[in-house]
């Protein structure tokens, strides 16, 4: 057999394995030496098996991941995630669809220090859905607004997603940080405009909240000071180089720690969780990040990558159609499968053929990130669509209904939609602050 029919095979099989709910990090390791292993030797399968996930545990670069959960796990045990949504509740919640933006704000705000999709999603919907429901609020506008506010965890930075990509692309981890945080912004405005934009076609869906002074409103900025101080911290140290990202996970870690302690917000109770959920995602992210590499080693040996690449540039195509059918197919596979693992298993294929086409490797990746984040909230897999269901069950009465959440989230990914296609046309949003970084 081909290498290039081999590696077909391999992808299949892969596919194949996804249907039975094996773990996707063991599905793409097994499969990945098994497949070097038939084309080289089972001895060095085993090399690259025991090597790359040697590698994964030890690398010095990676251990930005668990730091940054970490940091996040802090955040979210100490209380902060509430007190975010308290400050954008005052100035936002006392018009239409006004705790809708408040929490979407709120999401942003807490990915700045959590990184994680599903538990910025899972945060704000603990604090969120009870009161969006309290005020009278659609079922439709409150789940889809956390639910699709809870993606904005994988732009703003710090992004695991992010950190994935730069590690599969050799790309500056710093750089796509900065990168992100535009493009965050960008978005944050489009869903605060789209649920504007609903609420007045709709006005029973999102009615008024309470009303506050002006005094209120800013006294209420001290509830964001230390989320805002370690933001800076971490990303202006980054901005201006006094140090790399790993050094600014652990000084980000650190800082929501010590925040947490001056506060008296984390209990020892809340310390201990916070470690074991950092051990058990940061494993997880691990094992995902090996089995990938193990893969992509797999697929290299079969040239399937290079061969993709060297036959779409055959045909002449425009640079921008053929960014369309790579977004096509992460839009596809967002569906099925999951956002960092999707990332992982594609990025070995689609990365030569992006830089053949001459587009830059920072704006790519976060192009990615965008159309990832439609991936988690889009059918049949959403996974935050079903963190949302799940947390629904234990803070409202009733819980709230999947098919009302996936109908809630059909506004957001026009909203998304349309970001993509403003940072295609200007692509400068993502790389100014990249350029004034370097």
């Amino acid at each position: 057999m081909s290498p290039t029919l081999i590696g077909i095979i391999g992808i299949v099989l892969m596919l194949i394995l996804f249907m039975t709910r094996m773990p996707v990090a063991y599905v793409m390791a097994l499969v990945g030496w098994a497949g070097f292993s038939y084309m080289v030797s089972v001895k060095g399968g085993l090399n690259l098996l025991s090597r790359n996930i040697y590698e994964a545990f030890s690398s010095y670069g990676l251990t930005t991941i668990p730091l940054f959960i970490l940091m996040g796990q802090f955040a979210f045990n100490s209380g902060i995630s509430r007190r975010l949504y308290d400050t954008a509740y005052k100035f936002l919640g006392s018009t239409r669809g006004g705790l809708a933006m408040a929490t979407v704000s709120a999401c942003t705000a807490f990915g700045a220090v959590c990184g994680s999709s599903p538990a910025t999603a899972a945060t704000m919907a603990t604090v969120g859905l009870p009161e969006m429901k309290r005020y009278g609020y659609a079922d439709e506008l409150a789940s889809g607004s956390v639910a699709s506010g809870g993606g904005l965890g994988m732009i703003m930075p710090p992004s695991v997603v992010l950190i994935v990509y730069g590690v599969l692309t050799e790309q500056s981890i710093g750089a796509l940080f900065v990168a992100g945080i535009l493009p965050a912004i960008l978005v944050t405005i489009l869903f605060i405009f789209c649920i504007y934009l609903h609420c007045r076609l709709a006005p029973d869906q999102g009615p008024p909240g309470q009303s506050f002074t002006w005094r209120e409103r800013f006294r209420s900025l001290s509830g964001m000071g230390d989320t805002l101080a370690v933001f800076i911290l971490v990303m202006g140290g980054l901005f201006f180089g006094l140090f790399t990202p790993t050094e600014a996970a652990a000084v980000g870690a650190f800082g929501v720690l010590a925040v947490s302690l001056i506060r008296r917000q984390l209990t020892w109770a809340g310390f201990v969780k916070s470690l074991y959920e950092t051990l058990r995602t940061s494993c997880m992210v691990m094992f995902l990040i090996a089995g990938a590499v193990v893969f992509g080693k797999f697929l290299a040996v079969t040239r399937i990558p290079f061969n993709i690449a060297n036959w779409i540039g055959g045909f002449n195509l425009p640079p921008y159609l053929v960014l369309a059918a790579i977004v096509l197919v992460y839009f596809v596979g967002g569906c099925v499968m999951d956002a960092l693992a999707l990332v992982m298993l594609t990025i070995p294929i689609f990365y030569p053929v992006v830089m053949n086409l001459g587009y830059d490797p920072i704006w790519f990746g976060v192009i990615i990130v965008l159309v990832t984040q439609m991936g988690v909230i889009t059918p049949p897999v959403g996974i935050n669509v079903y963190v949302v269901y799940g947390v629904s069950q234990s803070v409202v009465d009733g819980g709230i209904a999947l098919e009302s959440i996936f109908k809630g989230i059909a506004p957001f990914l026009i909203a998304i939609i349309l970001s993509i296609i403003i940072m295609v046309i200007f692509p400068q949003i993502i790389l100014v602050l990249p350029q004034l970084m370097y």
